[in-house]
């Protein structure tokens, strides 16, 4: 029961060299990063999409797929602005199981969290100079947020991290939006109260010094349903859910409302093809209700390649961890969604 090195102390400043964002695409993400924020403030009637493989296990099929994404992206960007999931870090239910590039940049190789680190600023920054397209990531670990910040232009914390004082602490000092998921158990209060705690001023230690932030007003919810006793999935999409948590909302007076729909985990069941059901039920409820549309502006949904999912890596572009929709599925889902908010 002890700690023992393996490796030297990371310099971030060095670290943050490898793969550095410079001219035309620092521009473009900067330009890019100002859209985004424009649509969490309310500036910006897009519909938000964070989408994208369920984890980024495979360098080049990701690529492959953000390159269609950015294509799809210049189709449809009117109505819809996309941020490309590029997640490198995956919480585990019992800490077995493929953990993400940053843990094994080789997903048939034995880990590496060197290794991993330069490949995920590598990932990201291939995914952004070669498609124009920016990047979200899941904070999975705070302490390595510095050393992907400056190219990540979305943050979520996930639903096993939501109630983590630190987590919630970081992410109020992120100068990027991040969404925080309900917990599993489905309490909206505790996502509520890391919103409150992520759009608030912190002192805290992080990095081995003590720090002030200035808290994040861009911090908003993620719905993704939650698991009762019996392991049973409870989706939290349906109309009065959503009523729900706009009037948590209203009490609790937070900055910038705005709510993202996780159309994949205990919202489907991880049933994949249940997404594009979900996305098509939500844009139903946002025309029913003028609150719903002001503030339901958002779906992140785990899409790939190849529909489905593998237990070994030896399809290209099919999900190593969470079942996703193939490609063929997403680009008719996203072009669905395009002609939706026109009518």
């Amino acid at each position: 029961m002890t700690f023992k090195a393996t490796s030297q102390p990371i310099d971030v400043a060095e670290v943050r060299q490898l793969a550095k964002l410079e001219g035309d695409m620092l521009a473009r993400k900067e330009k890019r990063d100002r859209e985004l924020e424009a649509i969490l403030r309310g500036q910006d009637d897009r519909i938000l999409l964070v989408i994208g493989p369920c984890s980024s296990d495979n360098e080049e099929a990701v690529l492959e797929y953000a390159k269609r994404l950015s294509a799809l992206q210049e189709e449809v960007k009117d109505r819809i602005f996309m941020v490309m999931r590029v997640y490198t870090a995956k919480p585990r239910t019992n800490g077995d199981g493929y953990k993400g590039l940053i843990h094994q940049p080789n997903a048939t190789a034995a880990p590496s969290l060197i290794n991993g680190i330069k490949a995920v600023r590598n990932l990201h920054y291939r995914v952004i100079s070669e498609t124009g397209m920016t990047t979200a990531d899941e904070m999975l670990y705070p302490e390595n947020l510095p050393l992907v910040d400056d190219l990540i232009s979305y943050m979520a914390v996930g639903a096993r991290s939501v109630e983590d004082q630190q987590h919630r602490f970081v992410a109020s000092g992120a100068d990027l939006p991040t969404g925080l998921k309900n917990p599993t158990s489905g309490n909206l209060n505790v996502m509520f109260n890391g919103i409150y705690a992520a759009q608030n001023k912190q002192s805290f230690l992080f990095a081995g010094k003590e720090v002030e932030t200035s808290g994040n007003p861009l911090a908003h919810a993620i719905l993704r349903g939650a698991l009762n006793e019996y392991g049973k999935n409870i989706p939290n999409y349906y109309y009065d859910n959503l009523l729900d948590t706009i009037a948590q909302y209203e009490k609790m007076g937070l900055e910038n409302p705005f709510i993202i729909i996780d159309t994949n985990h205990d919202n489907s069941g991880k049933q994949y093809l249940e997404q594009v059901r979900i996305v098509r039920q939500t844009l139903i409820n946002r025309d029913w209700n003028e609150k719903i549309k002001a503030t339901v502006r958002g779906f992140m949904i785990e899409s790939y390649l190849e529909d489905g999912r593998q237990d070994e890596p030896e399809v290209f572009g099919k999900s190593i961890t969470d079942p996703c929709l193939g490609w063929a599925n997403t680009e008719q889902l996203v072009r669905e969604i395009y002609d939706t908010l026109g009518k």
